[in-house]
């Protein structure tokens, strides 16, 4: 009656197979419960005849089901295929084992035996319609034998008075199952249209999906290309910027100068902000697991601020606690980021008094250490109301900060989730007039405990007399103009290129001793340029190739570096570092290579 293995996965969701298949999908549904009622019947006959009668229905019985169950099995496999009326024949033939029960306790001298009998007929039905709510005409079929055994019961009576007792209890029998299968029908109607609407529903928010992911995939796009296209006149602005600021100026024109290159810096910070917020919120942010000297680190950190504190009239205090490991395992660059990000704001919003940055050691193992980049300010504190939405992108907690300021409102909510990815966070403690305190909390691991003799690092002036010829491979005038400028005022011979199909005629015909590739150029970008040349045999095959790039993601610097380049560069450029890569090149491939810094950090620089 009841299927044994639960393997109604073959059936999920088939509702078009047909009456049979969804009959069998019913009773695939149940596990084993078919051999627990037919031992609770056994139990129930051991009460009206003797046991070993009972003991032969349960076996037989036990048998029948277990040749149903197999017999399920395998047409559970063709239920797309059609397999007529094989299934109700073998659970009809089935079924009549079971009716043999009630005609068993009926037939008993047993005074319990007719009341038993007239049970086991009535829950046989409830079983069968049951199982079978979704095929009522299936469960008409396999439900006879227990009508047969009705009718025996029924004509035994026959000339008793208790003859019409008994047929009063059929139509009462009958109204029971069409209440069962109706209510049933209905509830799997609702059932059937609930699913149906949430289906519905779910594919709208699929659908919806795939829209905000394209429009995010989109938005992504578009930012690169504006990277490309911010960078590229940018470059010019900042390069004129820093040839002119080596001319002779007069005062106003030096403050003129001042004012062009630190709003292009400022424009350069909020690109980078916008970037690296479009990044994390992709998973598209990278991170760098080097060694760091946390002393060579913390100068890194502070440094900067100290003459920003100085300039503004403020304290600026720097100090070490705690158990602090001589070289540790991490990312520098994004743990400067953070820390730089709120040591900046704390120079920024304080007008009078001090500003404290301390770094905290916590020991937690042998190779681990946990770390609290703590700054702290005087400034005009922070209500607990803005505290709430200080994490919040596009957020500042005094609209009147961004006309005196400016800003995004980025720069806190890329730290905490920088902080996040970094497996650590960023707290707060701020009351208003009195300062606020921001702390960043971070584990890292431990490379050495003890501190190292610092070696004073030797710097080899290279002579500038030597003249290089370097190939200027740039599509933009602009770029061109400025990089010949800078080249010729270090006495270097430049020739140009407006794109990578000329570079390569260029690269033909003369040896160069440098060359400096845009990526993004009409005709051939720079990038088969560079293959071009490694691939070749001509006179610039081991040539130093440094690739320019306009794009501040690392995958976009590697991408120049597996083409075949050596080195690279964002724009806009950054001319000392131009300036170091090319005392290198006399060393070679190799050696510009070596002087390349990584390149996140490349990516902050520019």
């Amino acid at each position: 009656m009841v299927e044994s293995d639960g393997v109604a996965k073959a059936f999920a969701g088939d509702r078009r197979a047909g009456d049979p298949a969804q009959a069998l999908t019913a009773i695939l549904q149940t596990q084993y419960l078919r051999y627990l009622i037919i031992a609770s019947w056994a139990l129930g006959l051991l009460g009206t005849v003797a046991w070993w009668q009972a003991m032969i229905w349960f076996v037989v019985t036990l048998a029948a089901g277990s040749i149903r169950g197999v017999v399920e099995h395998k047409l559970s496999h063709r239920v797309d295929v059609g397999w007529g009326m094989v299934f109700p024949a073998v659970a009809t033939i089935t079924t009549a084992a079971w009716a043999a029960a009630p005609l068993m306790a009926w037939f008993s001298n047993s005074a319990f035996g007719q009341t038993l009998a007239v049970a086991l007929i009535i829950s046989g039905y409830v079983l069968v319609f049951a199982q079978l709510r979704n095929s009522p005409r299936q469960a008409v079929i396999i439900s006879s034998p227990y009508g047969a055994a009705a009718c025996i019961i029924l004509f035994s009576l026959w000339g008793t008075p208790q003859f019409w007792s008994m047929l009063a209890v059929l139509p009462f029998t009958m109204a029971c199952l069409f209440v069962l299968v109706t209510m049933t029908m209905l509830r799997e109607r609702r059932i059937d249209a609930f699913q149906a609407h949430q289906a519905h529903l779910i594919e709208e928010l699929e659908a919806a999906r795939d829209k905000a992911d394209a429009a995010n995939d989109a938005k992504s796009n578009f930012l690169g290309v504006i990277s490309h296209e911010l960078r590229t006149p940018m470059n010019g602005v900042l390069g004129a910027a820093q040839l002119l600021s080596a001319t002779r100026l007069e005062a106003t024109q030096r403050e003129y100068l001042s004012i062009i290159r630190n709003s292009g810096d400022n424009l350069l910070s909020l690109l980078n902000d916008i970037l690296d917020m479009t990044k994390i919120e992709a998973g598209k942010m990278t991170f760098e697991v080097v060694d760091i000297v946390v002393d060579d680190l913390q100068r890194r950190i502070s440094g900067p601020f100290e003459a920003q504190a100085e300039a503004k009239g403020l304290t600026f205090v720097s100090e070490l606690e705690g158990d602090i490991p001589a070289v540790v395992r991490g990312d520098p660059l994004r743990v400067c980021q953070v820390v730089q990000n709120l040591l900046s704001n704390a120079v920024k919003f304080t007008d009078v008094g001090e500003i404290r940055y301390v770094v905290r050691g916590r020991r937690i193992s042998d190779r681990r250490v946990g770390f609290e980049f703590c700054v702290t300010d005087s400034g005009a504190g922070i209500s607990p109301t803005d505290l709430e939405r200080l994490f919040q992108p596009f957020t500042q907690v005094d609209a009147s900060s961004t006309r005196r300021f400016g800003g995004t409102g980025l720069g806190l909510t890329i730290a905490r989730r920088m902080a996040n990815i970094m497996g650590g966070d960023i707290s707060v403690d701020s009351s208003v007039g009195h300062g606020s305190s921001f702390t960043l909390t971070v584990e890292a691991e431990v490379v050495e405990w003890s501190r190292r003799v610092s070696i004073e690092r030797v710097e080899t002036e290279i002579e500038c007399g030597e003249s290089l010829r370097v190939l200027v491979v740039e599509d933009h005038p602009v770029n061109r103009m400025i990089l010949e400028a800078w080249m010729s005022t270090a006495s270097h011979v430049t020739a140009t290129a407006e794109n990578g199909q000329l570079s390569l005629e260029a690269a033909s015909e003369q040896q160069f001793d440098l060359i400096i590739m845009d990526v993004n150029m009409p005709v051939m970008d720079g990038l088969t340029a560079t293959r071009r040349i490694r691939e070749g045999q001509g006179l610039n095959a081991e040539t130093p190739i440094v690739v320019l790039s306009a794009s501040a993601r690392s995958e976009d610097h590697q991408a120049g570096l597996d083409a075949g380049a050596d080195a690279y560069l964002t724009k806009p450029i950054d001319f000392g570092a131009l300036a170091e890569m090319m005392s290198r090149v006399p060393g070679g491939r190799e050696a510009v290579g070596r002087a390349m810094p990584p390149a996140s950090e490349q990516s902050v620089a520019a």
